[in-house]
């Protein structure tokens, strides 16, 4: 794979299944790069497979979130088909009977969560709402300031919230009249559920005094007939609960909840009784966690079950559990697989799964078991584009408390025989997880001549909560661990290690480390602390979390995680940070970061380029300009392209991989 074949990728994704269960509705998503830009279309497929699957949009406007109306003969969809640039709208389409796509909403915010009232004569949603501020046009020098009162007023990606709260709302599905506001205010809304009655909706929101303070979200209930108002609150704030779906008798609510006070935390599955406010966790058993990302959706209430997924050792697995806790949950669909989004109806299961040698297809298993694939959007990209395939293998960990998952990407077309430069990649998050999925990053660098290595070292998901909370701090005073930089960097250094020793075609000369966001932050970690890595890139990393605590969108988070807020235990944020050790670091480091990025600000790479500046030390600097947090994923087509070449231009130039042919005017060619 080349920099340039980003532009073949095309994937599926967001399945839903018609109530009959014969059609599924899902979204194809490519990337034009002549255009710079994604197309995403809405498809049907058969689930019998009778037929080809089919677009139902064209994908020239972002249509997405395809939701069946009750009755199955209308899909709602949301789009941008408006020719004004930010105007966001709603649509419904008459499936298998006469009629003309309606639009029945627009808005200058993103339509999401679209769900249809159970009679069908309504659609919930959630989207921003503008304050008055906004009504002095669109030139932020001519409005009045904003006044921040409270943490988390923005958020990567979007920008600025607290002056555009995310509310809900409700439209007739006809677009008869202009949506009503349900729940507003300045408080963020998320996840509408209709109870089957269609009086109410169950929203995930915090009402509570200094609210941001807390991070805790309660289920609200809102009466539909009489907007506005704070709603009844369900929940306790013993946890913080979210993606609520009513039982068909309207009697209870699931939904996915953690514990915010102790973090990392799995989202477990709960029942919330809609009368009492009595609660039971369904999936405590499994020990995982049971949002996903991606692939995270509200729990799905059928024939007496909850269906749910979780991480767990790489793939991402599907569960069913009895929804009145009468058994243990049971592997529904599982595999060395992602899952990233399924559904249900009719007696049809819908999926859609990934593979490290495969982009997302969709699956459908009927009422018989039979599982087929009903996509095969990726077959031109893999006909094209050889692919590298993972080896998976285990390591015990230092810290003596179980094995670490690991795999090794070798790059295809060298000789078995031949040594072979080496790429360790760290992920980020910390709580999140190598998947068993593609993963277009590892087959560029394969592509290049590198073998990849990686891991999902303590702190990951995919594994127990202790697992997860192993890197807490000492300091922390309920389930303290080693900190950052501790058994997590011990564990990814002994993955290293033992590939090294597993396959001597590895050069161990020839080694070197990067990563993103929290993968940023070790990197930048590992190279403060030994001079084993012949190069390092850190990219959107973490290098002062005292400083990241007042400039991140997240403001204010590490507390949770350490245990301790910068203010009372500045000595513990500056010893956890990787700035700190900025003297030791002798490896020539790559920097990536964008400009927009809002998650870890983008004075975090600045604070270690001047640094390594000031002293000297080999550093070359990337600033990607309106791009946030999640460049490498979803950024800009072109700025994918261009941060793909720079990465292996610059291991190229230190490691001896194969360095891209680039178009655009990188000085490095001149060099």
């Amino acid at each position: 794979m080349k920099p340039a074949d980003i532009g073949q990728l095309v994937s599926a994704a967001d399945p839903k299944v018609s109530p009959d269960g014969r059609l599924i509705a899902f979204v194809v998503t490519r990337v034009d790069l002549e255009k710079n830009r994604y197309r995403s279309a809405v498809w049907l497929a058969t689930a019998d497979g009778s037929a080809p699957p089919y677009p139902l949009t064209t994908g020239e406007h972002s249509d997405r979130q395809p939701r069946w109306s009750p009755d199955g003969r209308r899909l709602a969809f949301t789009s941008r088909r408006s020719e004004e640039e930010g105007v966001h709208t709603l649509h419904v389409a008459p499936i298998g009977v006469p009629g003309e796509t309606l639009t029945i909403c627009e808005r200058p915010e993103a339509i999401e969560e679209p769900v249809w009232s159970p009679d069908g004569t309504r659609i919930a949603f959630a989207s921003r709402e503008r304050s008055g501020r906004y009504r002095d046009g669109d030139d932020e020098r001519g409005r009045p300031p904003r006044r921040i009162d409270r943490l988390f007023s923005r958020l990567d990606g979007t920008g600025w919230i607290i002056d555009r709260p995310r509310s809900v709302f409700v439209v007739p599905a006809d677009g008869s009249t202009a949506p009503l506001l349900v729940a507003g205010g300045p408080y963020e809304h998320g996840g509408p559920a209709w109870s089957p009655d269609g009086t109410r909706l169950a929203v995930a929101t915090t009402r509570a005094k200094d609210w941001d303070l807390d991070d805790v979200s309660d289920i609200h209930l809102f009466d539909v007939a009489a907007p506005g108002g704070d709603g009844r609150v369900l929940t306790d704030r013993s946890l913080s609960h979210r993606l609520p779906s009513f039982s068909p008798d309207g009697s209870e609510i699931a939904t996915l909840a953690e514990d915010t006070r102790i973090v990392p935390s799995h989202s477990q599955v709960l029942v919330t009784d809609v009368e009492t406010g009595k609660q039971r966790v369904l999936s405590a058993q499994l020990d995982r966690q049971c949002a996903p990302h991606p692939g995270s959706r509200n729990p799905l209430w059928h024939d007496g079950h909850l269906l749910f997924s979780i991480e767990d050792h790489g793939s991402v697995h599907v569960y069913r559990v009895p929804a009145d806790g009468s058994g243990e949950p049971q592997l529904l669909a599982g595999g060395t697989r992602q899952i990233s989004g399924f559904d249900l109806a009719g007696g049809t299961f819908a999926f859609v799964a990934s593979t490290p040698t495969a982009l997302p297809e969709l699956f459908v298993r009927t009422s018989d078991g039979e599982e087929r694939q009903l996509t095969s959007l990726g077959a031109a990209f893999h006909t094209a584009v050889p692919v590298a395939p993972p080896e998976h293998f285990t390591v015990p960990s230092p810290a003596g408390d179980g094995d670490i998952d690991a795999w090794v990407v070798r790059p295809t077309g060298v000789p078995a025989d031949a040594r072979v430069p080496v790429l360790l990649s760290i992920h980020g998050g910390p709580m999140s997880q190598y998947a068993n999925t593609w993963f277009d990053e590892f087959q560029l660098w394969a592509g290049a001549g590198y073998a990849v290595v990686y891991c999902n070292p303590h702190g990951s998901t995919g594994h127990t909560d202790a697992w997860c909370r192993s890197i807490r701090p000492p300091e922390a005073p309920e389930a303290p661990g080693t900190g950052w930089g501790g058994i997590d960097a011990d564990d990814v250094l002994a993955v290293l290690d033992a590939a090294l020793e597993r396959d001597p075609s590895l050069d161990a000369g020839r080694v070197g480390v990067l990563g993103g966001s929290y993968g940023g932050y070790l990197t930048s970690w590992l190279i403060g602390h030994t001079d084993r890595f012949v190069a390092a890139c850190s990219e959107r990393a973490v290098n002062n979390v005292q400083s990241l605590e007042t400039s991140s969108d997240m403001a204010g988070f590490f507390r949770y995680e350490f245990g301790a807020n910068h203010l009372d235990a500045p000595e513990l944020y500056e010893r956890l940070s990787p700035i700190s050790y900025v003297r030791d670091i002798t490896t020539p480091v790559l920097i990536l970061h964008s400009e927009d990025d809002l998650r870890c600000h983008i004075e975090q790479a600045d604070q270690l380029f001047v640094a390594l500046r000031l002293l000297g030390k080999p550093v070359e600097y990337w600033r990607f300009p309106e791009e946030g947090h999640e460049l490498s994923r979803s950024g800009s087509p072109r700025h994918r392209v261009q941060r793909a070449e720079i990465i292996l231009d610059w291991f190229g130039r230190h490691l001896g991989g194969e360095r891209p042919q680039i178009s655009w005017d990188h000085p490095s060619r001149s060099a």
